[in-house]
């Protein structure tokens, strides 16, 4: 029987991100998944393929009522080993390498597609599991994303992003 949630730790780090405000959630992550890609293909300072690592997070905010996301995303693909001590430079200026601090995280997975209706049920669902508890963040999510967007039942992660 699989576990309804787990604690893990993430160690320091440089990631490729971007930042995107389409109209619904899908888009914004789907555009920065598509420039990426293009970031990892060959479009770098070093003009290779980079190799894929997984998963790729997609950080979200809430809104003050906590009913809908905010309509910003940051969509962020972990640098391989290789990489890490001098990052290619993204051709595209929307992409920034960012050093992204340790990370500890309790985490939950689910199937399907990522939209908003999902994500937010998801979280509901996740905060009736814990219950009332201050150690982790309210208002910033991750959605971590295993395998490619065109996989029905592709393996998704809500991560709750513990206080420090």
């Amino acid at each position: 029987e699989e576990a309804a949630y787990e604690e893990r730790r993430y160690p320091a780090g440089k990631w490729a991100c971007i930042t995107k405000g389409e109209p619904m959630y899908e888009q914004s992550i789907s555009v920065s998944f598509m420039k990426l890609m293009r970031y990892i293909c060959k479009e770098n300072s070093v003009g290779c393929y980079l190799g894929m690592t997984v998963p790729v997070l997609n950080e979200i905010h809430l809104t003050k009522e906590g009913t809908e996301l905010e309509r910003e995303v940051l969509t962020a693909y972990y640098l391989p080993g290789e990489f890490q001590q001098n990052p290619p430079v993204p051709t595209d200026p929307e992409i920034n390498i960012t050093e992204r601090a340790p990370l500890r995280v309790i985490t939950r997975v689910f199937y399907g597609m990522t939209t908003e209706e999902t994500i937010l049920r998801e979280i509901s669902l996740f905060w009736e599991l814990l219950g009332s508890t201050d150690a982790v963040l309210r208002e910033t999510y991750i959605v971590a994303t295993y395998e490619n967007p065109s996989v029905p039942q592709r393996r998704n992660e809500i991560w709750f992003i513990c206080r420090a």
